[in-house]
């Protein structure tokens, strides 16, 4: 039976516009790359959670982090044939509330709004941390300093993302350049001083072993490890919030996530492998087995490994943790843009700054909420900070599912049309949508135990509290935004459903030559 044929539903063509304002053509697949990269901020991610999965798996981390991949690389496909048929810059609360209706989109994009919100304040942290290990120690430990520089970080941020992409782009490329800098020669001094026997006692040689999934012993250990590992892959799916930004809006943005997911991946085993051979699994020393060293494996290593360069790893890490403050701000304001401009938020938030084409007022209030949360926990206690970084992986599992099943179920007519639709828009999206559903699943009963986290809140665990408590935080506005007027065109199906055309641009807009030139 034919697509065409009168008793098949035929899935509407979504009509073109002039767009939201945003700039158009501004990106190629390198700049796109580079933005998605810089979001995952690879040197800091690995830094804090590195010790951490091994840990919960031991010599096992780098097939964990392979198996945290799997997902990752399956919902890249998702998003990469949902935005060929709708590059919009709502991503997932567009694609979900076409495909499900406005209540799930809604979700969907709180989901991102939260996980962007939540890693802002804990990567200024971060940067006011080791911007002040680099120039006076002494005051890394001062809470207050570390605090307002780390505002100050934000408000900078805020103020590169409100002037444009394009200026945005020029400081990814320097950053993250830096960046990869660190990672390579920490990997080449690490793995030269392994085959030469200059390593310190506890190192040994790569071992084919650390990537066989069968040597797992614990299953809780491994979800743990899994979801953890989420969080140093989420951020790719940046490429994709930029879709109306970018040249080849419907195909280089999926282009580049993929892309951005396999370097990841190269990365990340890489120098897990790098630093367990050099390091080793034990308790004590450098091991990476020792609790003390597992907030910060390279800071535990840099001396041993860079000698009096060891500033390099500090500052990589630094650069990391603000270079993907930038790169968050970009997705979480233009999400919240496309849900103003489809009337699931007040119409302020789809204002868009007539001279430097970015989405203004959702720009400067994700830096106004980011600086309150951060204030905010900060004030409250650091423990509860460190426990909203645990809880992040269930807001990126939670709306990366979404996208997967929103894919399935809005291609639904399409999917065995051909065995490239059948792989790319049923089977990939699919499995990776559930693998997160499960991991979404035992982690929620994880955190329950008192002893997950860093705090105790009403006799569970802190991050329990608030990984749950931030998504039905995100209920309760819905339901509240959903009694005012100005929302019943959204939440009636009128203002965005799976027949209504998608204010995106038009193909045959003139388009500058890109950043990158359009690679």
């Amino acid at each position: 039976m034919s697509r065409n044929d009168a008793t098949v539903p035929v899935r509407p063509e979504p009509a073109r516009s002039e767009g939201k304002g945003l700039a158009t053509g501004t990106l190629g697949l390198f700049g796109s790359t580079v933005i998605g990269l810089a979001s995952t901020a690879p040197v800091y991610s690995l830094a804090a959670t590195l010790g951490f999965v091994v840990l919960a798996v031991g010599a096992q981390a780098p097939v964990v982090f392979v198996i945290a991949f799997i997902p990752m690389l399956l919902v890249a496909f998702a998003y990469r044939e949902l935005n060929r048929d709708i590059p919009d810059c709502g991503t997932t609360f567009t694609w979900a509330t076409k495909a499900f209706g406005p209540w799930v989109g809604w979700m969907g994009g709180w989901g991102v709004a939260v996980a962007g919100i939540v890693v802002l304040g804990n990567l200024a942290q971060i940067g006011g941390i080791y911007f002040w290990l680099l120039a006076a120690p002494d005051l890394a430990e001062n809470e207050l300093v570390v605090t307002l520089t780390g505002v100050v970080f934000i408000v900078l941020m805020v103020w590169v993302s409100y002037r444009g992409i394009e200026i945005g782009e020029r400081l990814q490329n320097v950053l993250l350049g830096f960046q990869y800098l660190a990672l390579v020669l920490f990997t080449v001094f690490t793995l030269w001083s392994v085959f030469d026997g200059s390593a310190p006692a506890g190192s040994t040689v790569p071992q084919a072993d650390w990537f066989n999934p069968f040597a797992l012993t614990s299953f809780n250990g491994l979800v743990e490890g899994v979801l953890l590992a989420l969080f140093i892959y989420w951020g790719w799916d940046t490429c994709l919030a930029l879709n109306e930004e970018t040249r080849d809006p419907k195909r280089i943005p999926g282009r580049a996530a993929v892309l951005t997911t396999i370097i990841l991946l190269v990365t990340y085993v890489g120098v897990t492998v790098a630093a367990m051979a050099y390091a080793g699994l034990g308790t004590t020393g450098l091991g990476l087995g020792n609790e003390g060293n597992a907030d910060d494996v390279f800071f535990a290593l840099k001396d041993a490994v860079f000698g009096p360069w060891a500033w390099l790893l500090v500052a990589a890490v630094m650069i990391s943790a603000i270079s993907s403050t930038q790169t968050t701000i970009l997705p979480t304001a233009r999400g919240t843009l496309a849900m103003a401009v489809y009337k699931a938020l007040p119409r302020r938030f789809a204002q868009v700054h007539p001279r430097f084409q970015t989405p203004s007022f959702s720009t400067l209030i994700m830096g106004v909420v980011a600086v309150a949360f951060y204030v905010g926990m900060t004030l409250v206690s650091s423990n509860i900070l460190n426990d909203t970084i645990l809880s992040l992986g269930l807001a990126i599992a939670f709306y990366y599912a979404i996208t997967g099943y929103a894919c399935v179920w809005y291609f639904r007519h399409d999917l065995f049309t051909s065995w490239r639709n059948a792989w790319m828009r049923f089977v990939f999206p699919l499995v990776g949508a559930l693998l997160l559903t499960g991991a979404f699943v035992f982690s929620v009963i994880d955190m329950l135990d008192p002893d997950y986290g860093y705090t105790v809140l009403f006799g569970i665990g802190g991050v329990f509290v608030v990984g749950v408590g931030s998504l039905l935080a995100g209920v309760v506005l819905m339901v509240i935004w959903s009694f005012f007027a100005g929302s019943k065109p959204f939440f009636r199906g009128e203002s965005l459903n799976a027949a209504t055309p998608v204010l995106v641009p038009d193909e045959d807009v003139p388009l500058t030559r890109s950043v990158d030139g359009g690679v």
